[in-house]
């Protein structure tokens, strides 16, 4: 996999960000920025998922978008200075492409094509985070569940996704009690196969046919 936003820039563009990369691997759990953390430094994903977290006073969390090879975490500090609104942490092993944003900032000046990256990069992680939200409020357990599973398997080069049951019910703003009953559901289903932080992805059609219509109207989005 390539992260897709890099992907998409004309030589010429990619050439101003090309010397300032560094290439990553960011083991799962490792935590990115924290809500207030200055935005030093941007990330694009090739292979693997970091989970935008939003907190509560309280230590309660629910995830507010999922970024992978389609996007970038921390992109929006290519134009100015940014302090992060939500916590940025690696849910699954991930490749990365990183620079500073002060770099960054200097490409973006001299580039049309890398600003406009910005922006539309910028509407659709706000159309997926507004999405979210809705499917937070409205939608079942397990078709959330099914959503994310498929979200991350788009991102990932595998069918095995390691994921603990308190990373699972954060992300889904559940108990983990609740987590181990829709994952036992969707494995009696042959869906999944789920044991203690592990899940494989057994019957992607399945997952589909369960998931709700947010799963697309991101993809969609993002395409």
């Amino acid at each position: 996999m390539q992260n897709r936003l890099l992907a998409a820039l004309p030589p010429e563009d990619y050439g101003l960000l090309a010397p300032h990369l560094t290439h990553i691997d960011l083991e799962r759990a490792r935590l990115l920025y924290d809500p207030g953390d200055r935005i030093d430094v941007v990330y694009f994903p090739h292979d693997g998922v970091v989970s935008m977290m939003t907190l509560m006073e309280n230590g309660a969390a629910i995830e507010s978008a999922t970024i992978g090879w389609e996007g970038a975490v921390g992109l929006s500090a290519a134009a100015a200075p940014r302090h992060s609104l939500s916590r940025a942490i690696v849910q699954t092993p991930c490749r990365c492409s990183r620079i500073g944003s002060s770099q960054l900032h200097e490409a973006w000046a001299k580039s049309p094509r890398i600003r406009e990256m910005v922006d539309r990069n910028g509407e659709a992680l706000l159309a997926h985070t507004a999405q979210s939200a809705a499917c937070n409020a409205l939608h079942s357990v397990e078709a959330r569940f099914c959503r994310w599973l498929l979200t991350c398997h788009d991102r990932i080069s595998t069918d095995t996704v390691a994921l603990t049951q308190e990373f699972l019910a954060d992300m889904l703003g559940v108990q983990r009690t609740t987590v181990t009953a829709v994952a036992r559901s969707l494995q009696d289903k042959g869906w999944i196969r789920y044991r203690r932080g592990i899940v494989d992805i057994v019957d992607r059609d399945g997952l589909q046919s369960a998931t709700c219509e947010c799963y697309e109207a991101v993809r969609r989005q993002y395409e």
